[in-house]
């Protein structure tokens, strides 16, 4: 039971056999969950008397936004703009100097910005490393260039609403089948789908950048999520009308065997770089969920304001816990807390 609800599932995730994988992740996804913790919880729904008791793993309801996570964001630049900053969208970075405690970051498009005191990057670690001058030592990129990611693609049927199912996402153990986890987005906002006759379902496959799966067709895509979605029973073929494909490369950080170590070396040799910040799940190479990411950049933003490390970023994990002394770290520790998802109560 514990190979077919586990290792299953987590090695179509991540590609390698379970024993390759560190023990922190299995400690940070799954904490607190058991066999028959599942099993009570599936059977009897069970009411926590108070937040400690709540198992992440099996929360079962989520705040979202109406039209998908990505409406916070076009908020954010609607509120960014309208303070005066300057928000340059798909200007990808090809480097980052430091010269006399001053950043210059140069784009792609080879335009040069100049006069930085701070940089925070959210870009995935081991390209970031590669792109900073004065280059790091040997070491410091060698250890950079081994961390690896776990990709991504998103095949999205559009069907006729026939009620498959009411979920947010199942997760598809059956290893007959490459589809990994398929999201309901119906279910998550009514709003993700307009016409009420129609639902959309998001069929996920993990993948590595360059793979078979990766270089295939949307076509192709398409075909294979319309068969699977079929033999696993969520709906027939004749229900799909339309269908996308959406790749997101680097989705996952790795935590293979040596990826702590590696992490360790390039934390370590960034204190030599005074004003640049690592954060979010590729930045600093940490699985943390969205919430958890953004708070890593509100606290370097709140170090910032005080002009000194208050926070140590790196305390973020997935409690959503960092440490401060004294009386003012207790209460930014209750705020940190009150970031944390919450199971709302029915």
């Amino acid at each position: 039971m514990i190979q077919y609800f586990f290792k299953t599932y987590t090695e179509k995730v991540w590609g390698i056999p379970c024993k390759e994988i560190s023990a922190d992740w299995a400690a940070q996804r799954i904490k607190g969950l058991s066999l028959s913790s599942a099993i009570w919880n599936a059977l009897f729904k069970p009411k926590p008397s108070n937040k400690g008791d709540v198992i992440k793993t099996l929360i079962d309801s989520f705040r979202y936004p109406k039209q998908g996570p990505g409406l916070m964001w076009e908020r954010c630049t609607e509120k960014c703009i309208a303070m005066g900053v300057q928000v340059k969208m798909n200007s990808g970075v090809k480097d980052i100097s430091l010269n006399n405690q001053k950043w210059t970051v140069q784009t792609e498009d080879g335009n040069t910005h100049t006069d930085f005191d701070y940089v925070l990057s959210s870009a995935p670690m081991r390209e970031l490393i590669q792109s900073v001058k004065p280059a790091f030592n040997a070491e410091v990129l060698a250890d950079a260039s081994q961390l690896g990611y776990r990709d991504f693609l998103t095949v999205v049927l559009i069907c006729k609403d026939e009620d498959a199912f009411s979920d947010n996402w199942i997760y598809i153990h059956d290893p007959s089948v490459k589809v990994g986890r398929i999201q309901n987005f119906k279910s998550w906002s009514p709003y993700m789908v307009p016409d009420p006759e129609m639902a959309c379902y998001g069929l996920e496959y993990f993948c590595f950048e360059g793979d078979g799966l990766w270089t295939s067709s949307d076509a192709d895509l398409i075909a294979l999520a319309t068969k699977e979605i079929a033999q696993i029973g969520l709906t027939k073929p004749s229900a799909i009308v339309d269908g996308y494909v959406v790749r997101q490369p680097k989705a996952y950080p790795v935590y293979d065997q040596e990826y702590k170590e590696r992490v360790n070396t390039v934390r370590e040799a960034i204190k030599e770089y005074p004003g640049l910040y690592l954060v979010g799940r590729n930045g600093m190479h940490k699985y943390n969920n969205q919430d958890h990411s953004m708070m890593t950049a509100m606290l370097a933003a709140k170090n910032i304001v005080a002009g000194k490390e208050v926070y140590d970023l790196w305390d973020v994990n997935e409690d959503a816990e960092y440490h401060e002394g004294g009386e003012r770290g207790a209460e930014h520790q209750k705020i940190a807390e009150r970031l944390v998802p919450q199971k709302l109560q029915q």
